[in-house]
C-alpha cells in the first residue's frame, strides 16, 4: 500500500523517465553508432527549445495557483519581441523608446518605493519598547516622512535608470538596457491585467482575452505596416552583445535555458519560503476566507499577474536573440502551450494546488516528446495530435478520474438493465 501511494505521488516523474527511456531506446544513431538522442548537443537543444515556453509557464503557474488564467502572455511576448528588436536596431527616440522609457521610469519608481517602504517597516518592527513608544508618540510627524522617503528614493533611482537608458537611445540599445526596459513593460502590462481583474471584479478569462487582442494590435502598430518582421543582425544593425543571450555555456548549457532555470529556482523559493507564496496558495484555495483572515488579496493578485507579464517579455527578448527577429505574431498559441505544461505538471485549474517542480516536468515532457518526434521526421500535424492526447491522458491521471471512467463504462450496461427493470415495475403498478 505504501509503495502504491508513493507511486501515485511520483507518477509524473515516472512518466518523464519513461519518455526519456523511449527516446534513448528508439533514437537514431550516427555512422559511428553513437546515440543521437543522448548527445550533449541534442539535450542542450531540448533545453533551449523549451526555455521560452518554460519562462511563460513559470508565470502561468503562479497565476493558475491563485485561481486565475492569463491568455495575454503570447501577445505580451510578441510585443516584447517587437520592442526589443526596434530598440536594438533603430537609434533615436523612436516609438519603441517612447513606450519603454516612461514605463521603465514608473515601474522602477514604484518598485524602489515599495522596497524602501518594506525595509523601513521591517526595521521599525525590530526596535525596543522605548523606541517604539517614542515612534508612536511622534507618529503624526513621521507620517509624511514615511510616505515621502520611499517616494523620493524611487524617483531618484528611476530617474538615474531612465537617464542611462535614454543615453543609449541616441545610438543603439545594448543587451542589458533592452532586458531592463522590455521587462518593465511586461511588468506594467501584467500589473494592469491584475488591477483590472481585482478592481473591476471581472473574470480573468475575459480581461486577459481582451488584453491579448489589445497587445497584439499594439505590437502590429509599433512594428509598422511595412515592417511586420523586424530583422536583427548583431554587429551590423544591432550591438554584438545580443549574441550573449544565445550562447552556450561550457558547451552544454544554453543561456536561454539558464534564464528559465533561474526563474524557476527563484519563484520556487518565493512560493515555498515567503509569505507571498503562502498567500498565493491561500487565495487559490479559498479567496474569500483568505480575505476575511486579514490578508490583502488585491496586491498579491496584481503582483502575480505582473510577474507573469514580466516573464513573458523576458522570453520575448530571448526570442529575438535566438531567431534574430521581432514579430507581432511571435507568441501565437504560446499561452495554450504554457497552460498545457502547467496542467500536465499537476497544477489544478481551480487553483490552490500545484508546484513549479511539476511545471518543470510538464515543460520537459513537451520538449522531449517534440524532440523524439523530430528525430524520426514525424510531421508537425502528427505531433499536435500526440500532444493533445498526452494532455488529455495526463489530466485524467492527475485528477484520478481514469479509473472512475473505466468503472462507469463497465457498470453502464448493468445500470441500464436496472433502470429498465425499475421502469417496468412502475408500469405494472396499478
Amino acid at each position: 500500500m505504501t509503495f502504491l501511494r508513493l507511486l501515485s505521488r511520483t507518477k509524473l516523474y515516472w512518466g518523464l523517465a519513461v519518455l526519456f527511456a523511449i527516446g534513448v531506446a528508439f533514437s537514431p544513431v550516427t555512422s559511428k553508432g553513437r546515440n543521437i538522442f543522448l548527445t550533449s548537443g541534442n539535450l542542450s537543444d531540448v533545453l533551449r527549445q523549451v526555455s521560452i515556453t518554460g519562462l511563460v509557464a513559470v508565470g502561468m503557474t503562479m497565476v493558475i495557483l491563485i485561481g486565475g488564467i492569463d491568455l495575454s502572455v503570447g501577445s505580451i511576448l510578441a510585443l516584447g519581441t517587437v520592442l526589443a528588436a526596434l530598440l536594438l536596431t533603430q537609434p533615436g527616440f523612436t516609438v519603441a523608446a517612447g513606450i519603454a522609457l516612461p514605463i521603465t521610469f514608473l515601474v522602477a519608481m514604484a518598485g524602489v518605493a515599495l522596497i524602501v517602504s518594506f525595509v523601513s517597516g521591517q526595521l521599525g518592527t525590530g526596535k525596543s519598547t522605548a523606541t517604539a513608544t517614542a515612534i508612536h508618540q511622534g507618529r503624526r510627524r513621521s507620517t509624511l516622512s514615511a510616505i515621502w522617503l520611499p517616494l523620493a528614493a524611487g524617483i531618484v533611482v528611476a530617474g538615474l535608470l531612465t537617464l542611462w537608458l535614454a543615453s543609449q537611445a541616441g545610438s543603439q540599445f545594448g543587451m542589458p538596457g533592452v532586458l531592463i526596459a522590455v521587462s518593465c513593460v511586461g511588468l506594467a502590462v501584467g500589473a494592469l491585467n491584475g488591477a483590472i481583474i481585482v478592481s473591476g471584479r471581472l473574470q480573468p478569462f475575459i480581461v486577459t482575452l481582451a488584453m491579448m487582442v489589445t497587445m497584439l494590435g499594439l505590437a502590429r502598430l509599433v512594428a509598422g505596416q511595412d515592417s511586420a518582421v523586424v530583422a536583427v543582425y548583431s554587429g551590423t544593425n544591432a550591438t554584438v552583445d545580443i549574441d550573449l543571450l544565445r550562447a552556450v555555456l561550457w558547451g552544454v548549457l544554453p543561456v536561454p535555458g539558464l534564464f528559465f532555470l533561474a526563474a524557476l529556482a527563484l519563484f520556487m523559493v518565493v512560493l515555498k519560503f515567503t509569505a507571498f507564496g503562502r498567500y498565493v496558495y491561500a487565495i487559490g484555495g479559498n479567496e474569500e476566507a483568505t480575505r476575511l483572515s486579514g490578508i490583502a488579496v488585491m496586491p498579491v493578485k496584481i503582483a502575480t499577474y505582473a510577474f507573469s507579464g514580466m516573464l513573458a517579455c523576458i522570453a520575448g527578448v530571448l526570442y529575438v536573440a535566438q531567431y534574430r527577429q521581432g514579430k507581432p505574431d511571435a507568441g501565437v498559441g504560446l499561452e495554450l502551450d504554457a497552460i498545457a505544461a502547467v496542467v500536465i505538471g499537476g497544477t489544478s485549474l481551480m487553483g490552490g494546488r500545484g508546484s513549479l517542480a511539476g511545471t518543470l516536468v510538464g515543460v520537459l515532457i513537451f520538449g522531449l516528446l517534440t524532440n523524439i518526434l523530430q528525430l524520426h521526421n514525424i510531421s508537425t500535424n502528427v505531433q499536435l495530435v500526440m500532444k493533445g492526447l498526452i494532455i488529455i491522458l495526463t489530466v485524467l491521471l492527475q485528477e484520478r478520474n481514469l479509473g472512475q471512467i473505466f468503472a462507469s463504462l463497465r457498470a453502464s450496461p448493468q445500470a441500464e438493465a436496472q433502470d429498465e427493470k425499475t421502469y417496468n415495475k412502475l408500469e405494472e403498478t396499478p
